[in-house]
């Protein structure tokens, strides 16, 4: 009776906070900055002939929006969603360092001991005698001075060889320190590929099989995996493609797997799972108390524990941690052959940013600071002054669309009410966008930064009464669509 109770009140929670999720991306404030992020996707998708992204929008507790652009596969045509599944490569060393602190809290190991106690065959050349131990604080903060790599060319094409745990362990004794520990910042998928090494070693369980059933399965991951998965090849998993070449091709990247190098880059997954494992990271650090990791761990995790001599490079413990328009965010990257993500968290704000794509020269990252700065000033307003935001005169929709001129693309569109011009492609929407004043029934004036008005806009209507052209500054953009 009480478990029947029990899950009667998470589905009506569950149902409650998908209500307010929907209502929020509803409100005209947020709904506009959601559309103004699509034009601006979809464009930079097709004009930079990305293959595929799939993008995720966190408020607290909830996806408020999601979407895929382009194809997960563009031979077979298999269009990008947010269930899509990527590579998420480096996002993983998320999932490893999580699991070194689940048993750290429980007492099975020391961030500060070394790393040896726990794998008698990490025997790496000891060029620095006279410096600290490597430990594992060093390996998740990435200061341990170890090598970027495990000693194989794993990062070369096209076949993309990765190395079995068993090579890693027989290469490590023919390797060295690159510096000595606690000296720089070192990035060091080899750090954490022994640190998956030693939850497996302290919890007496593959390292898969431990995080899938300590991590993965209590958060409903229900489709992340510890290596990309064979199973779904050719379907919801996307099809990786390479960078463009100068002939201006983009090449598939063969399947590859990542075997021994999972705990530092193998996890798949898509934008619906990051975003619980988003929702979770909020969750816990607002109500505390400890599910999957005790709050307090989680904070740990975020906080910053290493400043590199340069004062520019900051990360915590797995977490990269840094600032951006003067807010702190924490998350991870990932880039592998074929794919590049993000997951971009900003606590104090309690949102979420995820990009995921199949091409190899896409910045997930300038993606995600661009969408943030888009969509928190709508949340903020509408958390400010929850009073429904102002509709548009239904009169405006019949401007809205696409204009083409030799010179760029423009798409008219709805912000905040009244109408906006933004000129695409750009890698900055914001200072793409021209806001618009109606001053008559067809003709608009822009808005200047200081919000007087400038030159003159006019739209053109046809003998059926719809828009066929827009005059700004004396010259024509004909509507497309």
């Amino acid at each position: 009776m009480k478990k029947r109770i029990w899950c009667l009140l998470v589905i009506m929670l569950l149902v409650s906070g998908l209500a307010r999720a929907q209502s929020l991306a509803k409100d005209p404030r947020v709904a506009s900055a959601l559309k103004l992020i699509e034009i601006w996707v979809d464009a930079q998708v097709a004009y930079e002939d990305i293959p595929g992204m799939s993008l995720g929008i966190v408020y607290d507790q909830n996806l408020v929006w999601s979407r895929g652009f382009g194809y997960a596969d563009v031979e077979k045509k298999i269009p990008a969603s947010p269930s899509t599944i990527y590579s998420i490569c480096s996002i993983s060393k998320l999932f490893t360092s999580t699991g070194i602190m689940q048993l750290r809290d429980q007492g099975k190991l020391s961030l500060d001991e070394p790393v040896g106690k726990y794998l008698s065959w990490f025997t790496i050349k000891d060029t620095y005698p006279d410096a600290p131990e490597i430990t594992l604080r060093g390996i998740l903060t990435h200061s341990s001075g170890l090598p970027r790599e495990s000693d194989y060319p794993y990062w070369t094409g096209p076949e993309h060889c990765f190395p079995t745990r068993e090579q890693i362990m027989e290469k490590i004794s023919s390797q060295e320190e690159l510096y000595p520990a606690d000296t720089y910042f070192q990035y060091s998928n080899l750090g954490l590929t022994l640190a998956g090494e030693v939850v497996a070693a302290v919890s007496g369980q593959p390292y898969a099989e431990y995080v899938e059933q300590h991590i993965l399965s209590p958060l409903g991951l229900k489709d992340t995996s510890p290596e990309i998965p064979v199973e779904h090849k050719g379907e919801r998993l996307a099809t990786g493609y390479g960078r463009h070449l100068r002939d201006g091709s983009r090449k598939a990247i063969p399947f590859y797997l990542v075997r021994g190098v999972a705990p530092a880059a193998g996890f798949a997954s898509t934008v619906e799972d990051l975003a619980r494992f988003a929702a979770w990271q909020f969750r816990l650090l607002e109500k505390g108390g400890k599910e999957v990791l005790a709050a307090n761990t989680l904070k740990e995790m975020h906080r910053v524990h290493w400043l590199d001599q340069d004062w520019k490079t900051t990360w915590g413990i797995g977490f990269s941690v840094w600032r951006h328009n003067d807010k702190t965010f924490v998350g991870h990257g990932g880039s592998c052959p074929g794919y590049r993500t993000t997951l971009s968290m900003c606590p104090k704000e309690k949102i979420a940013i995820i990009v995921m794509t199949n091409a190899q020269d896409v910045s997930p990252r300038a993606y995600a600071e661009k969408i943030f700065d888009i969509v928190a000033p709508a949340i903020k307003k509408v958390l400010d002054n929850p009073k429904q935001g102002k509709e548009a005169e239904p009169d405006l929709e019949k401007f809205v669309g696409r204009y083409d001129e030799s010179w760029r693309e423009l798409h008219v569109l709805i912000m905040d009410g009244e109408l906006a011009i933004i000129s695409l492609p750009t890698d900055n929407p914001l200072n793409s966008l021209t806001k618009l004043k109606q001053v008559g029934e067809n003709s608009f004036k822009r808005v200047r930064d200081d919000g007087n008005l400038g030159e003159l806009v006019v739209f053109e209507l046809g003998p059926d009464g719809k828009v066929t052209r827009l005059l700004w500054n004396s010259n024509y953009s004909y509507r497309v669509r």
